[in-house]
């Protein structure tokens, strides 16, 4: 496997935070699904969803 600089990484912008988050090797196969950059985001989507 060749070796790539962390810019070369992909990137996305988690709706929560705003704040922008690198490709992981964990998310490799699930990349396009990720959504927030952590779980505590992820958490606090869940909580301050506005109800129906």
């Amino acid at each position: 496997m060749k070796m790539r600089r962390k810019s070369d990484l992909p990137s996305k912008v988690c709706p929560i935070c705003n704040r922008p988050f690198n490709w992981r090797r964990k998310w490799q196969r699930d990349w396009e699904n990720v959504i927030y950059c952590s779980e505590r985001c992820r958490r606090l989507a869940r909580t301050n969803r506005p109800e129906k």
